[in-house]
């Protein structure tokens, strides 16, 4: 399967990503044809959490101080309790969120991921999922949340859940298909 074969698309994380959350979009979006990079504020490798322990260890591909919107054509936040918590610490990365929210392009979430976005003050008025626990947060960020196994509000798209991957896959890639130039 060839139809992204000319997109690129970043994936921004920190350490403490949950495993599934990060393999399941990338290896959904390379087998469609994308070319995946990882973009992270940390150099070298980092360490996925896998349900209940310490998972996988993945290459950090750019660091977010040198990635460009413009290299992209859409921005995928995996999720976890520790990668969004650093993430929305670092001004770098919320500015790396913001402007491809802005930008159009599609930007996809799941899970705890959200709560990066919370942080670009961009939510105001967005209908969205999470996980439950990240609800309140949102509400309060001005979003319309729902309990839906997938959410697409314009160039946003969320998840709640792993349970939800093959859903949420669909949905980045569909987007892409229809943005992607062929």
């Amino acid at each position: 399967m060839e139809q992204l074969r000319n997109a690129r698309v970043a994936i921004l994380t920190e350490e403490g990503f949950e495993q599934e959350e990060l393999t399941s979009p990338k290896e959904a979006l390379e087998k469609a044809g994308a070319k995946v990079e990882i973009v992270s504020p940390k150099e070298g490798k980092l360490k996925a959490w896998n349900h209940t322990d310490w998972g996988i260890e993945i290459n950090v591909d750019k660091n977010v101080n040198d990635a460009q919107v413009e290299d992209y054509d859409a921005l995928v936040l995996p999720g976890g309790v520790l990668n969004p918590d650093k993430l929305r610490q670092n001004e770098q990365a919320v500015n790396f969120a913001s402007a491809f929210l802005q930008s159009g392009k599609p930007v996809a979430a799941v899970c705890h991921g959200p709560q990066t976005l919370i942080e670009t003050g961009l939510l105001e008025g967005r209908t969205m999922t999470s996980y439950p626990s990240v609800k309140t947060d949102l509400i309060n960020a001005g979003v319309n949340w729902v309990d839906k196994e997938v959410v697409h509000d314009g160039n946003l798209i969320s998840s709640r859940k792993p349970a939800d991957l093959d859903a949420f896959n669909k949905e980045i890639i569909q987007a892409l298909a229809e943005k992607s130039p062929a």
